[in-house]
């Protein structure tokens, strides 16, 4: 932008991403792009790290000309020379004022974007930075903004924000590192057709997800009823995007036309992966992949989308073991960033390669982690719930405790996502982690009592919260009631004295034991690095970014102060809080939590 003219290539990509990463705009990237397109779009462009084409672009003012890319260097080349010998004009970005708006109202748009800004993200405070370097440059001159930019950037970097988001940033694309797959020199094969079994939420999410990379899909259900429902799924999630004028009408008829709908299994003959999404039924599932062994090539993937149930089981009736992978997706599957992909022991290095290719070209981050209960994500996070209905049961306000999170920076507290989740999946999750892990595993019977009530959650529209049509949340005083029943068959509150604790307190006691299982996780060689639980919780469960991750976050509060603190509250309330071996050897001798483990055997 400080050049005197730029030409772009059709399609190219402008953007200023710098807030993603906890920075700022530099190189007067604050003073010189709101001079060149107007401070609205400039605003939009650097708060939302929100990207432009370059035919937009010159519109706007920002590019001078888009050619062809055989042209480009040449084209650049006459214009170089053109503004030389002053054949056109000798432009200064730095100061042009035509584009922006009259002082008053730059002042308007300023202070409507910092209102913005604070709703967005209440707890960064570098696009609040970045606005005041902004202002600076308009009401003082930018040479006064380009030595704030400086002096504000200088500080930003060093900020814990900073260091949190490039943590993130890094993080992501070391996921694409597995020693044994990714470092043996395998190629992904190419996958030209997926068949998806199911077409329930996860099933028509994932399908959707699929055909919007180009990918034909094959929807298999059991009946032409539950077809035709998966279908319409696909194509609402479709038309969502229509209306919110993401996508043409003729862009929709093309891509629903990729997906083709079946009752059996006559067109598997040709399909090249298969992603299994139906009820966690276990049973169900070993019949389908006998059935898929049948079916399908020899060189099929035969992947399933179970969040708990351990693969080998899922197999056990097969010959096919090796061929046999986890893709783990989030809900809505279509939108959800993240995929888990879970190898067993069998599964093949060449599986893996597969599926973490169509894994990127769906727009997903995927993670390898080893096969247990619940895997990485589901197993790290199953605290998170259990946490929060202990703290209930001692006394705390349910919405008091959401409250305390959110101000945190989770996108929802764990009772409202106990909510959206659905009360007979949350028992049904409970169980298997109560019949793996007994010892640590805390038994409320608040969501229970509440279900003997009919009231499951968001789909009852009742559950700890009340909702109306539009799915808008709103307390329930109703709920006291279910919770004094919890709270007398748990007998935790002594002398009927309930628990005082900060909302630092409640932010500690749910997640220190969602620290205390990511040790276990990565203990036990679930996962090689501590980075990919600090990615599956950001894309998966909704960790904020700019705290780095649950590790990350972790690492900078200090092992030994986390297992001092599990260690009292594991002494009043029980094994629940009690610290593994991992965080009592890293408290012992000082060492990060996401240093790289040793010792331990990958299950990868």
């Amino acid at each position: 932008m400080a050049c005197h003219g730029r030409i772009a290539a059709p399609q190219a990509q402008l953007g200023l991403p710098e807030l993603q990463l906890g920075v700022i705009p530099g190189f007067g990237g604050t003073q010189r792009l709101p001079r060149l397109v107007g401070l609205s779009k400039a605003l939009e462009m650097i708060l939302l790290s929100k990207p432009i084409k370059s035919e937009e672009a010159s519109e706007l003012g920002l590019v001078d000309a888009v050619v062809p890319p055989v042209e480009l260097l040449n084209t650049a080349r006459r214009w170089a020379l053109d503004i030389a010998e002053f054949r056109r004009p000798w432009i200064r970005s730095l100061y042009r004022t035509d584009k922006l708006e009259p002082l008053g109202e730059a002042r308007e748009i300023l202070k409507f974007a910092r209102i913005q800004a604070q709703k967005r993200a209440a707890n960064l405070k570098h696009p609040l930075v970045c606005l005041d370097v902004i202002e600076e440059g308009i009401v003082s001159g930018p040479m006064a903004g380009l030595l704030k930019e400086v002096s504000s950037f200088q500080q930003l970097l060093h900020s814990d924000t900073a260091k949190s988001l490039i943590h993130v940033f890094f993080a992501q694309r070391s996921t694409s590192k597995v020693p044994g797959v990714t470092d043996v020199g395998l190629n992904p094969r190419r996958v030209r057709k997926v068949a998806v079994i199911g077409g329930g939420l996860m099933g028509s999410g994932i399908a959707t997800a699929l055909i919007l990379s180009g990918y034909p899909v094959i929807l298999k259900e059991v009946n032409d009823k539950f077809l035709q429902s998966g279908l319409e799924r696909i194509k609402a999630n479709l038309q969502s995007r229509v209306n919110k004028g993401k996508m043409s009408q003729e862009k929709f008829e093309k891509i629903l036309s990729l997906v083709q709908g079946t009752v059996d299994y006559e067109n598997f003959r040709n399909v090249d992966m298969v992603i299994e999404a139906v009820i966690e039924n276990v049973a169900l599932k070993q019949q389908i992949f006998s059935d898929l062994e049948k079916h399908c090539p020899s060189h099929c993937v035969l992947a399933t989308n179970t969040s708990t149930i351990d693969l080998n089981l899922i197999g056990q009736k097969t010959n096919s073991q090796d061929r046999i992978v986890g893709a783990h997706f989030f809900s809505p599957a279509h939108i959800m960033p993240l995929l888990e992909i879970v190898r067993t022991e069998k599964t093949s290095p060449q599986v893996i390669v597969d599926l973490m290719d169509v894994g990127k070209k769906i727009k997903k981050t995927p993670i390898v982690v080893g096969n247990c209960t619940g895997f990485a994500v589901n197993r790290m996070f199953f605290p998170y719930t259990q946490s929060a209905l202990l703290l209930t049961d001692l006394g705390l306000d349910v919405y008091r405790i959401d409250k305390a999170i959110t101000s945190f920076g989770m996108p929802m507290g764990p009772f409202r996502l106990a909510d959206l989740v659905g009360f007979e999946v949350a028992v049904a999750t409970g169980m298997q982690y109560l019949e793996h892990f007994p010892e640590r595993v805390y038994k409320s019977l608040l969501i229970p009592i509440m279900l003997e009530d009919k009231r499951a959650g968001e789909k009852t529209r009742k559950g700890f919260y009340l909702y109306d049509d539009r799915r808008k949340a709103r307390p329930d005083p109703e709920i006291k009631k279910y919770i004094e029943k919890s709270r007398s068959m748990a007998g935790l509150i002594a002398d009927g004295k309930p628990i005082s604790l900060t909302d630092k307190d409640i932010v500690e006691m749910v997640f220190f034991p969602v620290v205390n299982e990511a040790c276990r996780v990565l203990g036990e060689g679930i996962t090689v690095q501590a980075s990919d639980l600090d990615i599956a919780s950001v894309m998966g469960m909704g960790f904020p970014p700019y705290r780095g991750g649950v590790m990350f976050w972790a690492d900078s509060l200090g092992s030994n102060y986390i297992y001092s603190k599990l260690k009292i509250w594991a002494e009043s309330y029980g094994d629940f809080f009690k610290p593994c071996p991992f965080l009592e050897e890293r408290a012992a001798t000082g060492s990060k939590l996401s240093a790289p483990v040793k010792s331990i055997k990958s299950r990868l």
